[in-house]
């Protein structure tokens, strides 16, 4: 009898451990979307890359198999339990499939302040990714990478345009994670647009960071 409630304890704490997982999930796809969209709106258009994420797909769980006449009745109470875990998880896998296309929400003031601000500085920060004096870093920001190809009378007004572009870049990524509810989110949100900000946004010839940190020309 102890056996059949050791297996009753397992199969609770799998289905446990099965909806823990699918709360977490993180919207890959629609977080690309979202910051393809907001990237066309400050580079008014960006480079229109397609986007390499794979779809999702959705696994159904296996069927659960009844009890017959011929099980033993100390059986039919992990039987059981195997059925209602079955169903739990039949229940749970909609929600992670709908949880999975979920669109990113990117419409509030907050949000839209943010992103006309950035669309406002790119007219006069663009020159200066052309001549590749500022760069697109590794984790979702800009810099300041040869100063020097700055003419002397314009570097404060750069360092300061840099300064400015990088504390709304911060705050929206903060604020599209508190936003969807999901502040934990952030880092995955901060990875998202570091990654697209080079594929869609930036044109040939700028520079950008590579992961290791060294500087490439696109």
């Amino acid at each position: 009898m102890r056996r059949f409630l050791n297996l009753n304890v397992a199969l609770a704490s799998l289905a446990f451990a099965a909806c823990v997982t699918i709360n977490v999930y993180f919207p890959a796809a629609s977080a690309e979307k979202a910051a393809d969209q907001i990237i066309d709106t400050v580079t008014n258009g960006g480079s229109a890359a397609p986007s390499s994420t794979p779809p999702q797909s959705r696994v159904a769980p296996p069927a659960p198999q009844g009890t017959t006449d011929a099980e033993p009745a100390t059986l039919q109470p992990v039987a059981w339990l195997g059925r209602a875990a079955g169903l739990a998880l039949e229940a749970m896998v909609p929600a992670a499939h709908a949880q999975a296309n979920a669109n990113i929400d990117i419409s509030t003031p907050e949000i839209r302040a943010i992103t006309a601000s950035m669309q406002a500085r790119f007219e006069q920060l663009q020159k200066y990714f052309a001549s590749g004096a500022v760069g697109l870093t590794s984790n979702g920001l800009i810099e300041l990478r040869d100063q020097a190809s700055v003419p002397l009378a314009e570097r404060a007004v750069v360092k300061r345009l840099v300064a400015e572009d990088n504390r709304d870049r911060n705050t929206l990524y903060a604020e599209i994670a508190k936003a969807n509810g999901h502040p934990e989110w952030e880092a995955d949100i901060r990875g998202i647009f570091a990654r697209r900000w080079i594929q869609r946004g930036a044109q040939p010839g700028w520079y950008f960071q590579d992961a290791d940190g060294s500087w490439k020309q696109k």
